[in-house]
């Protein structure tokens, strides 16, 4: 088994400077995004590898990732997850969709760029284009026909599924909208 890869808690992300590191990570699941290469479709880059918060998680809950602070201090599972939670008031839910959609085979990154909080492939970014935009919701969360059609339409503009995954105390609910015309 290999040894875990090492990164770098720095604010809001986690940065992987080993390049090995780096790349073993990237291939197995196109985690993070290596620094200044803008849609890498293969591990072959030389440069660090950035992750954000919720897929640092993931990697270091299932032990493919140790964390350091800047001091080069270990980061312990209580700490790490106090530190997420303090950046980000939805990080458990976010964290819960990630783990069930990453778990169900598929690859999630990002989606700040789309106005949500996750682009979902079934294949990779590079690879194939991301099919489903998701934005995560507590169970009570006030939902208004203004947010359905704001996001709908820019996961239409993008000719992509608008998802909300609406995250309860046991489980987690997906409602996915597709706009047509008649």
């Amino acid at each position: 088994m290999n040894r875990p890869a090492r990164g770098v808690l720095l604010g809001d992300r986690v940065v992987v400077w080993d390049i090995d590191d780096a790349r073993r990570l990237f291939s197995k699941g196109f985690f993070g995004k290596p620094l200044g290469v803008p849609k890498p479709k293969d591990a072959e880059f030389n440069e660090p590898l950035i992750l954000d918060l919720v897929e640092a998680y993931y990697l270091f809950e299932e032990g493919s990732l140790e964390l350091s602070d800047g001091g080069g201090r270990r980061i312990k599972r209580a700490d790490l997850r106090r530190r997420c939670e303090a950046i980000d008031q939805y990080f458990r839910e976010k964290y819960r969709v990630y783990r069930d959609l990453r778990n169900s085979g598929y690859v999630v990154s990002a989606g700040i760029k789309f106005g949500s909080d996750f682009a979902v492939y079934e294949r990779g970014p590079g690879i194939d284009h991301a099919p489903f935009l998701v934005h995560v919701l507590r169970s009570g969360d006030p939902v208004t026909a203004n947010y359905i059609i704001l996001a709908g339409r820019l996961a239409t503009a993008v000719r992509k599924k608008f998802v909300l995954a609406v995250v309860g105390r046991r489980s987690t609910k997906y409602l996915a909208f597709e706009w047509w015309r008649p």
